[in-house]
């Protein structure tokens, strides 16, 4: 009963069910090196066996637990041969890969690198341990999962039904709960499951085969002797050891002092080595204590140290000293800060800015250093200067959070670097600003107030959106997703990189955009590529062709009218699209902003406080709130105007869905300008300026333009505005 297509696989359709990655690569036969991890009896070597059937390669096959050296260089030379006489690929499948040794595995390392063979192994251990750093890092590791009940019965049943290969030609039928049995026994293997049903079925007649379609009748007993209850059994040298130590630490990160106390017993009552329990602990100090404890590190170097002189018994004090200490102490990740100005190293090539450079040197020829601020000159030993190359000029990495030692330094930290950015944004909006030096002098106090800190800007807004699009998914690594009005690839990377073994595919305006997503992706291998389709989204049959799949697990979009507008048709159309689309536990996620819900100018000049001599400037601003009020509610407006929540709720509604709406307030300080200004009041081209202008009057409309003007040359204005979040699923 061992698979021989793919279509016989039960129990995987995390990986080889229609769409997925592997499903593709195999019947494309763009097979590169895979390792197949998972647990007895759920289908390595017979998926392995499945490749074998449908690759054009010429497929070998070992088993590491009766082969050696010697059997891979045979089976190395005959693929080189067949490369070298016949341009022929050779697929080696390796059986029980972990059972071979470093030397037995390094054998493989060179062939595999220069493409003479495609490795297949299969393990019941996980390879990141068991199996060669360099071979993992060549393979793609697809891990196998235990049958579930459902999956146990289906391949009893096909066993059952199978004329040629199982026992359909006979008339088998069980006692109430004894095929439930041989599955709840089995715990998940497939074979264990077919070799008790051999047993059980096989050993009912007196003999064996009986004549064709006679009866057997399995009864419990026989179906109890037939599979025995496996024994589980854990190897601290394996798996398990890594399991305990990743529970030690994240009940340590999580605050659980009675859980890390817990398995850091559990640990020691295994006999694992003290060493290796304090360097994890050192390493967490820093990683997930960091700054809100910093005495935290040196404690836990303590303990180690007293740890060092006295041993076991009494060193099991100081090892719950520091287990206690790091999983009561405040926590905060910020030194990960670290590996995001270690990003930005490989990808940007920046010069030191002058008046940073060495003047000892060369300050006389080549005016190094010229510039320098010395902040020990100035109050507070503290002056703003440019620090970072111009380049990154304004980039920030570490990110000081409210927690411990933390707490009390971030208000400093982000009062200085908002006076440092302040000062960078007034010398460019004057336009003197200096390539290499900032300036500071005494007739510069007080400028701390000019500017609000840029928090984030546009790029932070997107990965906010981006975010809580996502959490409305449990996207896994073999689930579908589709992304539609995908120009920007904002969700759609992001859905790569969760789903590696599933299928990211995007719908894209035109060619253009799809043309520079490609190009995007071009440094990744073929099959692991997004599908990409220009055009809104596709009917079931042109997703089939597009995407080789008719349904997804999830359609996730954002912004999807902001070009076309909305209203009930287009979204009752849009609606019905992903019905047909999205698979029967799916969901579907997007973000839209209803233009009655955007950002408004009296908003922006309702901010400012006004002088009393002055109250026709407020009242103004009352004026006008009200005609934006009535602008973006008026019936004789433009439909894609006048659209809210219950208008897309129950396009979806009707379209079949159970729908949420999530109001989401958003905020963004925004640097407005001339160009900004231009384009808002200009009553020809803005139907926003013109009706202002018809409702207020050419006089109010010249002033409220003037007292926006005036505001935002004092600097960022806070832009508000709300979107809505929709989550739809059957």
């Amino acid at each position: 009963m061992r698979p021989r297509e793919l279509d016989d696989i039960i129990g995987q359709d995390h990986i080889v069910g229609q769409g997925r990655l592997l499903r593709r690569a195999i019947q494309a036969d763009r097979i590169s090196s895979l390792i197949f991890y998972g647990p007895p009896g759920t289908g390595k070597t017979s998926l392995a066996r499945v490749i074998a059937n449908t690759t054009k390669s010429t497929f070998e096959s070992l088993n590491a637990v009766l082969t050696g050296i010697k059997d891979v260089r045979e089976a190395v030379d005959r693929a080189t041969e067949r490369r070298n006489l016949y341009g022929t690929r050779t697929i080696l499948f390796v059986d029980e890969v972990h059972r071979w040794n470093k030397a037995q595995q390094d054998a493989l390392l060179p062939w595999v690198e220069n493409g003479v063979i495609i490795l297949i192994g299969a393990t019941t251990e996980n390879p990141f341990f068991e199996v060669n750093r360099a071979l993992v890092s060549r393979s793609r590791i697809f891990q196998l999962k235990s049958l579930d009940k459902e999956g146990l019965l289906e391949t009893a049943r096909c066993a059952l039904a199978d004329k040629r290969r199982g026992y359909g030609a006979w008339r088998v039928t069980f006692e109430e709960g004894a095929l439930d049995h041989l599955v709840e026994v089995a715990g998940g293997d497939a074979r264990s499951l077919l070799n008790a049903l051999e047993l059980a079925v096989e050993t009912t007649p007196p003999v064996w085969p009986p004549p064709e379609n006679a009866e057997i009748y399995v009864n419990l007993e026989t179906a109890e002797q037939s599979i025995q209850r496996r024994v589980v059994l854990y190897d601290r040298d394996g798996d398990y050891h890594f399991d305990v130590i990743s529970a030690f630490i994240k009940s340590v990160r999580g605050g659980d002092p009675d859980a890390a106390l817990y398995w850091l017993a559990k640990m020691v009552k295994a006999g694992e080595d003290p060493s290796f329990i304090f360097r994890r602990m050192i390493i967490l100090a820093s990683e997930d204590v960091g700054l809100a404890d910093p005495h935290a590190l040196s404690v836990v170097v303590s303990c180690a140290k007293a740890f060092d002189r006295i041993g076991f018994p009494e060193g099991n004090f100081p090892l719950a000293h520091a287990c206690l200490y790091l999983a009561t102490a405040p926590k905060s990740n910020s030194t990960m800060a670290f590996f995001d100005a270690m990003k930005e190293v490989e990808k940007e090539h920046a010069e030191v800015p002058n008046h940073l450079r060495d003047a000892n040197r060369d300050g006389e020829s080549f005016g190094h250093g010229e510039g320098y601020i010395y902040p020990h000159a100035y109050r507070d030993h503290w002056a703003a200067q440019q620090y970072l190359p111009s380049a990154l000029r304004g980039k920030t990495f570490y990110a000081p959070s409210t927690i411990g030692y933390e707490g009390k330094i971030r208000e400093d930290v982000l009062r200085k670097r908002e006076i440092q950015t302040a000062v960078i944004l007034d010398d460019d909006r004057r336009g003197d600003a200096r390539e290499d030096a900032l300036t500071w002098s005494a007739a510069s106090k007080g400028r701390e107030g000019w500017f609000k800190r840029l928090s984030g800007g546009r790029s932070a807004l997107l990965l906010r959106d981006r975010d809580v699009i996502l959490e409305q998914c449990s996207i896994r690594r073999h689930s579908r997703v589709l992304v539609a009005n995908a120009d920007d690839g904002l969700l759609l990377w992001e859905a790569l990189r969760r789903a590696p073994e599933g299928l990211s595919a995007a719908c894209v305006r035109d060619e253009a955009a799809k043309s520079a997503l490609l190009g995007y992706a071009s440094t990744l291998d073929e099959t692991e590529r997004p599908l990409i389709r220009a055009g809104g989204l596709p009917a079931p049959d042109e997703a089939e062709a597009a995407f080789s799949c008719k349904q997804f697990d999830y359609i996730l979009t954002r912004e999807p009218w902001r070009r076309t507008g909305g209203g009930a048709a287009v979204f009752a159309g849009f609606a019905q699209k992903c019905r047909a689309l999205l698979a029967p536990t799916g969901v579907v996620a997007a973000l839209q902003s209803p233009p009655a819900l955007g950002g408004k100018i009296a908003s922006i000049l309702g901010a400012k406080e006004f002088e009393p001599d002055a109250p026709e400037q407020a009242y103004l601003v009352e004026k006008l709130a009200e005609a934006e009020r009535f602008f973006f509610t008026a019936e004789e407006n433009k439909p894609e105007l006048l659209w809210n929540a219950q208008t897309l709720e129950t396009a979806f509604m009707e379209a079949g869905f159970s729908v949420t709406i999530t109001q989401i307030d958003q905020k963004e300080e925004r640097i407005l300008t001339e160009r900004d200004m231009s384009a808002w009041f200009n009553k020809e081209r803005s139907s926003w300026g013109a009706f202002i202008a018809q409702t207020l009057g050419d006089e109010a409309f010249f002033t409220i333009k003037t007292m926006l003007s005036e505001q935002i040359k004092r600097g960022p204005v806070e832009w508000n505005w709300k979107s809505l979040l929709l989550k739809a699923a059957f």
